[in-house]
């Protein structure tokens, strides 16, 4: 099949492709609850080592570049209490953790959680962490831009491979809270 978005050899429908997917991934793709039909999620192979968005971009597609997304982990923190999210963002963007994220998280603090504690909390690879498959309760926190665009790459849950999704399954995501200004240019 040929992908919407990008010069890729191969696009699937990820149903298709559990196995190369990480088991939270997988999982979520299993119990796709949105209206967007699952099979319009797409599996595009790619190679780990161009995985940076830069080096990406130039190898698959330089329309890529404004059709990509990427997902972090932060952590907000309040009284002691640590609150984890995920915030997705246009990758010509950052996230405004110390402004819009702090504030929807209703923390004093908010910051990127460290390598190690994404990957552990995830159970997905660093530079591959998607919002499919995050743990039950987590907010996914969506920028409004993700949301408008036909198709969005975003990871796979593992540095080799990606996914291709409409952008309105984004608000659908479990946890999703669409917002205005979280990535700032």
């Amino acid at each position: 099949m040929r992908a919407p978005i990008g010069r890729f050899d191969d696009a699937r429908p990820a149903p298709a492709c559990l196995d190369e997917l990480t088991g939270p991934v997988a999982d979520a793709v299993c119990h796709w609850p949105g209206s967007v039909p699952a099979d319009q999620i797409l599996y595009v192979d790619t190679d780990p080592e161009w995985a940076d968005t830069a080096v990406f971009v130039e190898h698959y597609g330089r329309d890529l570049l404004e059709r990509s997304a990427n997902c972090v982990v932060v952590a907000g923190k309040r009284a002691g209490e640590t609150t984890f999210a995920a915030c997705v963002v246009l990758s010509t963007t950052r996230v405004d953790v110390n402004g819009v994220v702090r504030r929807q998280l209703g923390a004093r603090k908010a910051s990127f959680a460290s390598m190690d504690t994404a990957t552990g909390e995830t159970g997905m690879e660093y530079g591959g962490i998607t919002p499919l498959g995050l743990p039950d309760g987590w907010p996914v926190l969506v920028d409004a831009a993700v949301v408008d665009l036909p198709y969005v790459l975003v990871g796979s849950g593992r540095r080799r491979g990606k996914l291709l999704v409409p952008g309105k399954a984004f608000a659908e995501l479990p946890g999703a809270v669409v917002l205005e200004g979280l990535g700032v240019s």
